[in-house]
């Protein structure tokens, strides 16, 4: 009996932690974690940026978004017992027991400088600005720490092959936050190769889009002008009329078939 009651207990502790809660569900317990070494009592549903501030951190820096899209909470932590070292999105990661953990919002990585407009759109402009992308070893440890599974070397790879376009492709969910760079024993700025493929690609490579030139003419000519003019006088309530009233497409419809009624701003 008094196993199955521990076993209960360890699987209702578990259902609870589900990640940032400002009200702590009832039962809720505190765990010791260590954070820059010193050790705090913190509720074991927080992820670690809310369990931080529950410590008294204040967050002057390395907190963004708090929903794991700009990158700037990466953390590094170890596990009691693990000789591995881990690292997360402090947004994102769950606190666990005497889990010992440091934010690091910035690696220091090297950033070639560059102005886009001036730039081709070849593989030898990142290899000319990058040269150290072919100390890559293929040891696929940048991968693993991607927070965003990114397959980061499969991007690296596409840059050293001179595929830009696959590498843009492939790295589209990146949000340097440097992590990669923290695990690569070639010691590569991966996210920067990533960044710069996207840019060139964007800029240089990908067919140039109609319906954007389109959009920026009409813009410029002032045609949803008056249109904004009349929202930003409305008050809240008019706006609020107005969202819920609005068109919106069926969740049905297959994608480029439907058209809404009104398409005097389209």
């Amino acid at each position: 009996m008094g196993m199955s009651n521990e076993r209960s207990e360890k699987k209702s502790r578990k259902a609870m932690a589900v990640g940032d809660r400002a009200i702590l569900p009832e039962g809720a317990r505190t765990i010791p974690i260590y954070i820059m070494g010193k050790k705090y009592e913190v509720p074991e549903t927080l992820t670690i940026m809310k369990a931080m501030e529950y410590a008294g951190f204040q967050f002057m820096r390395g907190c963004g978004c708090r929903g794991g899209i700009c990158g700037a909470c990466s953390t590094v932590y170890r596990k009691p017992g693990d000789y591995k070292l881990q690292v997360g999105l402090a947004c994102q990661t769950v606190v666990e027991p005497d889990m010992y953990l440091t934010q690091m919002p910035f690696f220091p990585a090297n950033r070639a400088q560059y102005r886009l407009e001036e730039l081709e759109g070849k593989p030898e402009v990142i290899f000319k600005l990058y040269p150290e992308v072919f100390r890559c070893v293929a040891c696929n440890a940048c991968t693993k720490a991607c927070p965003m599974d990114v397959k980061v070397l499969d991007y690296v790879s596409a840059v050293k092959q001179g595929n830009i376009a696959k590498a843009a492709q492939i790295s589209f969910d990146c949000i340097q936050c440097g992590l990669c760079a923290s695990r690569c024993v070639g010691e590569l700025p991966q996210y920067h190769f990533a960044q710069l493929a996207r840019r060139m690609y964007g800029k240089l490579i990908a067919p140039k889009s109609q319906h954007l030139e389109k959009r920026v003419k009409e813009i410029e000519s002032g045609k949803y002008g008056e249109m904004l003019k009349k929202l930003t006088q409305m008050d809240q309530s008019e706006l609020e009329k107005l969202y819920v009233e609005r068109e919106r497409e069926p969740d049905t419809s297959s994608p480029g078939e439907w058209m809404p009624k009104e398409t005097e701003y389209l």
